[in-house]
């Protein structure tokens, strides 16, 4: 048994949160970077330009890369193997949620009761968390400041199975046409097949996590991302929904076995502005 102090899962939830608001992950900046070489339109091409900017300036002056610095999303992969030593497990991720955003200036955005009086916490938590245990000794953090632009133009259905391959594809592209330029495109679209409801929200959102454009390693979902993404660009929304070639930068696709009788699709959209860390502890 291998111990892991809470105090030091504190510290590393802090400082990725902090970081992942002030940089873009390199395989999101390249991603622009090609987008901004394969836009048709001036327009877009201006705004892709302008976003590479930002991005520079933000790094540059650590500030963040927007000004919604996002829902704090923690997932958390526990090795079975792992004793979390010094304190309680989410109380550690909250603090660091607390701490992270309090020292990098990052905007609180949490309020305490969503259909009520709708008063901010002050802090950013709590933290949405999601634990799978998993074999062995280590604990690894993934962080995923939301912004809720994006988090809004996100979808949960259930499908006939008759619908097939055909149906996601028309529904993930139907998502896309109706909310335009809502979640600030270009953006990266994470879908989930399968499951029940709630593990297909779960899989769309943690789809988000893969590099983009890393393709799924089932060569059947990796032809589905490629079609959906094509479709999608044919839209011609395009960046910040000023008419573009480029509207999305990737699909990513996960699968879980469901039951007979139903086909669970879930869509997370995130913006261009696609923050991520991880750590392993």
């Amino acid at each position: 048994m291998r111990q892991i102090q809470a105090a030091g899962i504190t510290s590393t939830i802090a400082r990725l949160f902090e970081h992942s608001c002030h940089y873009l992950p390199e395989d999101v900046l390249i991603a622009i970077k090609q987008a901004r070489e394969r836009e048709k339109s001036p327009v877009c091409s201006s705004i892709l330009d302008r976003i590479l900017e930002n991005v520079e300036i933000a790094a540059e002056e650590q500030i963040p890369l927007c000004q919604d610095t996002g829902a704090a999303v923690v997932m958390l992969e526990l090795g079975q193997e792992v004793h979390i030593a010094g304190g309680d497990l989410y109380a550690a991720v909250n603090e660091g949620v607390r701490q992270g955003y309090d020292q990098g200036y990052l905007r609180k955005s949490i309020v305490s009761q969503p259909c009520f009086a709708r008063v901010n916490t002050k802090d950013n938590t709590p933290a949405m968390i999601h634990t799978d245990i998993v074999p062995g000794d280590r604990l690894k953090i993934s962080v995923l400041p939301k912004g809720g632009g994006s988090e809004n133009c996100s979808r949960l259905t259930v499908l006939a199975p008759a619908k097939g391959r055909q149906g996601v594809i028309d529904f993930v592209v139907s998502l896309v046409d109706e909310v335009g330029g809502n979640p600030c495109p270009p953006v990266i679209i994470g879908v989930g097949i399968g499951g029940t409801t709630d593990k297909t929200m779960f899989m769309a959102k943690k789809a988000l996590l893969r590099k983009v454009g890393e393709p799924s390693p089932d060569a059947e979902v990796a032809d589905l991302e490629r079609e959906i993404l094509e479709r999608v660009n044919g839209l011609g929304i395009g960046a910040m929904g000023y008419g573009g070639t480029i509207t999305a930068l990737a699909v990513h696709v996960e699968t879980f076995p469901c039951h007979i009788a139903s086909m669970p699709v879930a869509v997370n959209m995130q913006c261009w502005c696609a923050r991520r860390e991880e750590a392993v502890l």
